[in-house]
């Protein structure tokens, strides 16, 4: 490794770095100057941007963000809600795998917030430590991004992996990470089944309950959306979203099978005077389906465009356009341009132990608040380094790895929800509520993601 590439390299950490500080869609907008630095001064030839993740992450956040404008959402959270409040005991268990599926069906874990403060309220009524539920519930949130179908995680490994040689589609790689993140999740639950002190033997809760005015603070209102009124245009559009989800999955199922019914269109080659065809592409379906999805609940479902626009979802969905515009461009030019050196430091390593590159994937996820990024970033270096497929689809868990500082916006707001004060970010900043069942979910996942790989591949 020349001083040139250690330097260049130390301007890619560099932006992201400052990008993680100031969070948002400063990721990417920071990494646009790491970029101009080696292109413009340095004069590295540019990579790629991701294009084509881009657009399915556009297309799937407008339509999740259309359900939600339409109240679809708040249908889903009062579902939620009543498993919840119906099993309050086992709310450990119950809350991770609920923010887990509400992130697998919408692909963005930003859907949680309306949830987290009642999944807060039901444990500290129940008299179970809100830390126990709350900090797994938070991961879980996050784990779910790489079990989604429409996940820009999930997108972009199978775009990825189909130019690289590994054809996979959508279902084939949530039918791995699904069960392997389930794994991790409920080990993590039970690890955080007896966390902490019980309150009631909590000096420092009992003495902030001493107090009139903080005791009427965590226990005078009750936190539900049980009472509010949900249309059945709102129903409508949820059925609508679902439907496009099972219509991907259709495809997916067929193509597995080998009936593929995806339309045939020319690949601009002719061969004894026979134009040749191929199948459509499966991200331009997802992205014809999601965008008809939304337009459809736009018509039908009373879904105000204006008011998807200005919601969480697909405000969220649009700064994770920025960030991984940015970091994968960034990342990609400074990768493509080293390759050679790299395939020639690394080779021994990845022959012996491909399975390493998890490690990779989860200290690049720690500096960058995007599961989807770290996949765009670092899945072509490690198919450039020779590792095969299923080894990566086996440690795609790896790629969550944001919790270790906890300066994600659901873990400072899960933080904030939490009226008792259990769920904190401790005094030394890594002694925080979400590191103990953070690294269990991951560690597990992938270990397990790795035994179902080798069992089907």
């Amino acid at each position: 490794m020349t001083i040139a590439m250690i330097l260049e390299l130390l301007v890619v950490l560099l932006a992201l770095y400052v990008g993680s500080r100031y969070g948002s869609l400063a990721l990417g907008a920071i990494s646009g100057i790491g970029l101009a630095i080696l292109v413009l001064c340095v004069g590295m030839t540019p990579g790629k941007p991701p294009s084509d993740v881009i657009y399915i992450i556009i297309a799937a956040v407008t339509c999740a963000g259309v359900m939600q404008a339409s109240g679809g959402m708040d249908w889903l959270i009062q579902l939620a809600e009543r498993l919840l409040r119906k099993h309050p005991n086992h709310i450990t268990f119950l809350a991770p795998l609920c923010t887990f599926f509400l992130t697998v069906l919408v692909g963005t874990g930003h859907v949680v917030y309306t949830l987290m403060p009642i999944i807060c309220d039901i444990s500290l009524k129940k008299g179970i430590r809100p830390e126990r539920p709350c900090g797994v519930a938070s991961i879980a949130s996050q784990v779910g991004i790489t079990c989604s179908p429409i996940a820009a995680a999930v997108a972009s490994f199978v775009i990825i992996s189909n130019a690289n040689g590994f054809g996979v589609n959508n279902l084939q790689v949530i039918a791995i990470t699904i069960p392997a993140c389930l794994c991790g999740l409920m080990a993590a639950a039970a690890a955080s089944y007896k966390r902490g002190l019980d309150l009631d033997k909590d000096p420092a809760f009992q003495a902030r309950l001493a107090d009139p005015e903080t005791k009427n603070y965590m226990y005078g209102n009750t936190v539900s959306v049980l009472d509010k009124e949900v249309p059945k245009s709102a129903k409508a559009a949820v059925f609508i979203f679902l439907g496009a989800l099972a219509i991907i999955v259709l495809f997916s199922i067929c193509q597995i099978l080998g009936h593929d019914i995806r339309p045939l269109i020319p690949t601009g080659k002719v061969v004894d005077g026979v134009a040749q065809m191929k199948p459509l592409a499966m991200n331009i379906i997802i992205q014809i389906i999601m965008i008809s999805a939304a337009g459809l609940m736009i018509v039908f479902c009373k879904a105000n465009p204006k008011k998807a626009v200005a919601g969480a979802v697909w405000q969220s969905g649009m700064v994770a356009v920025i960030a991984i515009y940015g970091i994968a461009w960034l990342a990609d030019t400074y990768f493509t341009n080293y390759m050679d050196v790299m395939q020639g430091g690394l080779k021994g390593v990845v022959e012996h132990y491909p399975w390493a590159m998890a490690f990779a994937f989860f200290a690049v996820s720690v500096l960058i608040n995007s599961q989807g990024a770290v996949v765009v970033a670092m899945l072509p270096l490690a198919y450039k380094l020779g590792i095969e497929g299923p080894v990566l689809l086996g440690i795609l868990p790896s790629v969550y790895g944001y919790f270790f500082i906890p300066n994600y916006p659901s873990d400072i707001a899960t933080v904030n929800f939490d009226r008792s004060g259990t769920t904190v970010i401790g005094k030394y900043l890594l002694n925080h509520s979400f590191m103990m069942p953070g690294l269990i979910s991951v560690v597990v996942s992938t270990i397990v993601g790795t035994l179902i790989v080798k069992v089907f591949y």
